[in-house]
């Protein structure tokens, strides 16, 4: 499978409905929230442990796409366990049994890294931190130990304040012998009314695929164009397998795609490639480009705090004729495409 070779810049966003989208153990469970601002925030891992839940439920079966980080794994064992076989391998071949001891350790933590990315989906998304088992793991203090993803999330924030309501429930059941006597239980559990967030991710080719030189060995993971393919659909479906009491719904409200391919023509190939490896704009100016605002309606009414998606108003001001050259921009949540003329 070829790996990714164009960066790709995305503004990601979502609506919570009387749910609790991402709670804080240090705050009682209550939902995330910035004390300056008082605007609610989900941490990128959130996100992520929801990519792999919709990952492993629809392709886990699939070979290459189990899941490193997920609920009953010992991480330390699959890495042992990877490490043990590369050694077999390489013990049984009078090549590498002649190599010096550091030379040895090396081949094995990168090969290792390798078989590790091949196997398991999220480390060849996110990256890992596999440096983490006992002092004789070649992988221990190893440059390979950590590996860094070519997808990264930042933090979602909400567009507006939010108001955490926390609410008291009954049961009429009771948990321990010295309760029954009691008519019922008390409980309580925190919600937002409504808010919109908004998330940002960027995705690069540089750590989907490194060049070994003979000089130095260099990580890299794979990332491939179908496991973009798939990173996308779970963006998309994610929420749709994560209804819970917590969460009864979350809706995905924009998938903004800015998908970097290049300026120059067919002669100067090599230098299109680059290009798209890098990035031909500022993804913060690209961003700027989708305006999000009250409604007009929601600001005749006076809304200070937003009660609907249909209080938002949401504006790509991006067209073919203005797209920076050498840019796309998917519309994933819409299925269609605004491919930039600019300059032609």
């Amino acid at each position: 499978m070829p790996i990714i070779t164009n960066r790709h810049d995305v503004l990601f966003l979502f609506d919570v409905v009387n749910g609790n989208p991402n709670g804080d153990p240090d705050a009682g469970n209550l939902p995330r929230i910035d004390p300056s601002s008082n605007r609610g925030l989900v941490s990128d891992v959130c996100l992520k442990r929801k990519i792999r839940n919709y990952v492993l439920e629809t392709n886990g079966d699939n070979l290459g796409y189990d899941i490193f980080v997920r609920s009953g794994a010992v991480l330390n064992r699959i890495i042992k366990e990877e490490e043990n076989k590369i050694k077999q391998t390489k013990n049984e071949t009078k090549r590498d049994s002649k190599k010096e001891k550091h030379e040895f350790d090396d081949s094995v933590a990168f090969e290792t890294v390798q078989a590790l990315s091949t196997r398991f989906y999220d480390i060849r998304t996110f990256g890992a931190v596999v440096s983490t088992g006992e002092k004789d793991s070649c992988l221990t203090g190893s440059p390979h130990g950590q590996i860094r993803g070519p997808v990264q999330f930042s933090f979602a924030q909400s567009l507006h304040p939010i108001v955490p309501l926390e609410i008291s429930v009954t049961r009429c059941a009771v948990t321990n012998e010295e309760d029954i006597d009691k008519e019922r239980t008390f409980g309580n559990k925190h919600i937002i009314p409504y808010a919109l967030y908004l998330a940002k991710i960027y995705i690069s080719p540089i750590f989907a695929g490194r060049q070994e030189t003979k000089s130095k060995r260099t990580d890299f993971t794979g990332f491939s164009d179908d496991d973009l393919n798939v990173f996308f659909e779970a963006l998309q479906n994610m929420f749709m397998i994560d209804q819970s009491a917590a969460r009864p719904e979350m809706n995905v409200r924009g998938i903004f795609d800015f998908e970097h391919v290049g300026t120059q023509d067919d002669k100067n190939a090599e230098q299109k490639k680059r290009e798209a490896r890098l990035g031909c704009y500022h993804a913060h100016k690209l961003f700027d480009g989708i305006k999000i605002d009250l409604s007009e309606d929601a600001k005749k009414k006076g809304k200070t705090y937003p009660e609907s998606f249909g209080d938002y108003s949401i504006k790509c001001e991006w067209s073919e004729s203005l797209l920076p050259k050498g840019v796309n921009l998917h519309l994933r949540h819409e299925g269609r495409i605004i491919q930039s003329n600019n300059g032609k």
